[in-house]
């Protein structure tokens, strides 16, 4: 993976954190949001960014474009490298390919046990019932 590409793709702005802290957060810009464009990026062929798109759906906006934001420190600079940090994970993570399901039988004694536990359960509930006459 080209991390340095894709970092050098991203958008970095830094806003007013939320919260509390007095005079400080009143003043400095500590919370840092990250935005990258997956529909424009030059990093990924199309079938990579058909498949980011995929694993990401519910993170990106309309427009296709990941916003991510960490105000977790009071230092930007902490806040800005952990944000890099988030975001290579998430691609990463997004990148891998899911395993194929292998289809298994089920054993012999596993379908017995079933239908043992499912008469036992059938016979306790015949035994509730009062005698025919």
């Amino acid at each position: 993976m080209k991390e340095d590409a894709l970092l050098a793709e991203c958008g970095f702005k830094a806003v007013r954190s939320s919260g509390p802290g007095g005079q400080h957060v009143n003043k400095t810009s500590t919370k840092v949001v990250l935005s990258w464009d997956l529909a424009n990026t030059s990093v990924f062929d199309e079938d990579i960014k058909l498949r980011l798109s995929q694993r990401l759906a519910n993170r990106l906006t309309k427009n296709g474009v990941l916003l991510l934001h960490n105000d977790q420190s009071r230092s930007q600079h902490t806040n800005k490298e952990a944000i890099q940090k988030q975001f290579l994970k998430l691609i990463e993570k997004g990148l891998q390919r899911p395993k194929k399901r292998k289809k298994r039988r089920v054993s012999k004694s596993a379908k017995l046990k079933r239908l043992g536990n499912k008469k036992h359960q059938a016979e306790k509930k015949a035994n509730r019932k009062p005698p025919k006459l």
